[in-house]
């Protein structure tokens, strides 16, 4: 008898459930509820003597969903963002956009050193490879030396390496 209540309890709460989903995405009822920020957003359009809702459904599988376009969205790798802020933090810094993946800092002297430095640092990926960093770097007399660059891009990478395993990820 009691798994006969807990049955028939259970069935009730899924017609309920399911009664209660069906109004919401506008299936029972002539009238679409009205235009609030609970709801998704519509587009009326008239044929002839009616008027046509089209709404955007939206379901629960649509949070697991790639919602972004790769063409218009940037991804940038965590641990080489952190690691350029960790390396350079020396420098002041001027912009920083994390979704673009771009980092620009002011002039500043490395400890050890009389030469001031600038510097522009690219994440271009989400990957942590070496294509994915890109950094220039100039003095108040012009570009910077390509092994300077080098040896700035490996200690940003060398640093990014060591965070990602710091964290258990490898």
């Amino acid at each position: 008898m009691r798994a006969r209540t807990t049955f028939t309890l259970a069935a009730m709460a899924v017609a309920i459930l399911s009664a209660s989903g069906c109004s919401r995405l506008g299936i029972t009822g002539s009238r679409p509820p009205q235009n609030n920020d609970n709801f998704p957003t519509e587009n009326r359009t008239q044929q002839g003597n009616e008027v046509v809702f089209d709404r955007e459904r939206s379901t629960i599988w649509d949070l697991f969903s790639a919602g972004n376009d790769p063409n218009i969205t940037v991804e940038v790798n965590k641990y080489i963002w952190a690691a350029a802020l960790d390396v350079l933090d020396f420098m002041p810094i001027q912009a920083a956009d994390p979704f673009s993946g771009v980092i620009v800092y002011g002039f500043g002297t490395p400890p050890g050193s009389n030469r001031a430095y600038r510097a522009t640092v690219y994440v271009q990926d989400p990957a942590l490879d070496a294509r994915s960093l890109r950094v220039a770097l100039a003095t108040r007399s012009g570009p910077a030396p390509a092994e300077t660059v080098r040896a700035v891009e490996d200690a940003i990478l060398t640093r990014a390496r060591q965070l990602r395993i710091r964290d258990g990820d490898l």
